[in-house]
Order: C-alpha cells, then sequence, then structure tokens
C-alpha cells in the first residue's frame, strides 16, 4: 500500500508539471497568435498624437487658441487625414493658421506650402510675416503668386485643404480687372499634382442652390457644395466623404458671411475629394 501510494503521488505530480507546461506552451502560442497593430492602425496613431501635440504646442502663435473652438482644427486635421511626413498645401492660406498647424502635424520630415495670391497675402498683412519670421516653422514654405502663375509639381503633394477660401475662387473684387482665380484650371492643376490615393479637403460656407455662382459669392462669400463637387469630380477626383463638425441648422444662408449675427457661426459644409490609387 505504501507504495502505491507513492507511485500515486509521482503521477499526481508530474500531471501537475505536465499540465503546467502546457498551460504555459498554450499561453505562448497564444502571445505569439496575438496580431500586432496593422500599419494603417499605426499610422492613425501617430497622427492623432501629432495633431494633439500641435494643438496643445505651448509656442503656438499668439491668439491661435481663441479661434479653435470655431475652427474645429482637431476635425479638420483629422478627416483631411494628415500624417507626420506628408507634404501639404494650405490653398489661400491667408494669415497661416491652420499652416502652423499642419507644419507641426507633418513634423521635420515632412512640408508645407503656404500659398496666398497677392490679395490674400495683403488681407494677411503683419501677421502671415510674423508667423513666419525666422524661420520659426522651418518646414513651411511661404509663397505668393498670382493663382495663374502658381505651379506645382506632379504628384508631389498627400493632402490640400481649402478652410473658407474656394469660394473666392470665384469673386471678382471690385478694383480687380478678373476673379480670383479659374476654378476649373485649378481643379485640373491640383488633381495633376496630387498623389494618386491623395486627398483634397474643402470646408466652405453653405449657400442655397441657384442663381449664377459668382454673384452669389460676391453678394454672400457662400458657395453651393454641389457646385464644389461637380468642380472636382470634373477634374478627376471622387467624393470620398463630408464630415458635420460645421453644420448650423439655424443659419437660413441669406446672410453675408460676415453679418455680426451668424460670423463665425455659420452652417459648413466639409467635403473630402480623392485622387483614385489607379
Amino acid at each position: 500500500m505504501h507504495r502505491i501510494r507513492i507511485a500515486f503521488a509521482r503521477s499526481l505530480s508530474i500531471g501537475s508539471v505536465l499540465i503546467a507546461l502546457c498551460l504555459a506552451a498554450c499561453g505562448r502560442s497564444e502571445q505569439q497568435a496575438a496580431p500586432a497593430p496593422d500599419a494603417a492602425t499605426k499610422r492613425a496613431a501617430e497622427a492623432a498624437t501629432a495633431i494633439a501635440a500641435a494643438l496643445s504646442a505651448t509656442d503656438r502663435f499668439a491668439g491661435d487658441g481663441e479661434e479653435d473652438e470655431w475652427r474645429h482644427p482637431r476635425a479638420v486635421l483629422r478627416f483631411l487625414g494628415i500624417e507626420p511626413g506628408m507634404q501639404v498645401l494650405d490653398y489661400f492660406a491667408g494669415s497661416g493658421y491652420y499652416s502652423e498647424l499642419l507644419s507641426r502635424t507633418v513634423g521635420p520630415s515632412g512640408s508645407v506650402i503656404v500659398y496666398n495670391n497677392p490679395g490674400y497675402a495683403q488681407f494677411a498683412g503683419d501677421k502671415l510675416v510674423k508667423r513666419f519670421a525666422d524661420n520659426r516653422l522651418a518646414n513651411a514654405k511661404v509663397v505668393t503668386a498670382p493663382t495663374n502663375e502658381f505651379k506645382l509639381d506632379a504628384n508631389s503633394l498627400d493632402g490640400v485643404l481649402f478652410f473658407w477660401s474656394y469660394h473666392d475662387l470665384y469673386w471678382q473684387p471690385k478694383e480687380a480687372k478678373e476673379p480670383m482665380g479659374n476654378p476649373a484650371q485649378i481643379t485640373a492643376m491640383l488633381f495633376q499634382s496630387v498623389k494618386p490615393g491623395g486627398a483634397v479637403v474643402v470646408v466652405d460656407h453653405v449657400a442655397t442652390p441657384g442663381g449664377e455662382t459668382a454673384k452669389v459669392v460676391d453678394a454672400l462669400h457662400r458657395i453651393d457644395p454641389e457646385v464644389v463637387k461637380k468642380d472636382f469630380t470634373t477634374a478627376g477626383f471622387v467624393v470620398d466623404g463630408t464630415d458635420d463638425a460645421f453644420r448650423n441648422p439655424g443659419d437660413d444662408h441669406s446672410k453675408l458671411v460676415f453679418d455680426p449675427s451668424i460670423q463665425h457661426k455659420t452652417d459648413q459644409f466639409v467635403l473630402k475629394f480623392r485622387k483614385p490609387a489607379k
């Protein structure tokens, strides 16, 4: 009987060891089988971190932080899909609020073209000059040129942003001899300049459908989103989504966007256009 007890104890001990080894092996197998984050997930996480860092930077240009509430930068940058290392264009950048955030988000391995025509550069004034003085944002290149003289390399851009500025391509200031730009020529140029798979995001003030676009823009500085869609799809882009961050159903679309009762609170559309990958 004593020998039986010893044998039984030994069998229990050996069994326990085998079970432990099996569990350990199973654990290693499960660990090995756990999928690593895919490249897209990793890039998205890196982009979110970069955007957050750009917005929280203590050395942002004076006054920019006060505009965050009505410019919705986190939503816009995420929707555009900006990531570190990208080459991007801020079209009609004005004083460069978004140019700075783009510069900080793409980082030293990326670059930003800060483009204004002479009218926009004059309107931006000293603020644009001071923002980029002393090589403050080293990866940003400020370009001022008439729209018909502004040229870009083919397949050179990952992203383009028009923030409250696309409608001005249709606008002809009273002292000007011609409109600020030719939408058909500019969208065609952008189609050639954006890389396959790259995107253009347009944020602008909603206009009621109908009427001549140039006259609506001149009167209200608004534009029908269907006009914008037609411009970009005619150039070869495809509509790749919308965002509701700026929608305001209380805006009846009849007021000039600079009217104090609606300024910074207009009903706005956000459209993404993508150049087909193939």
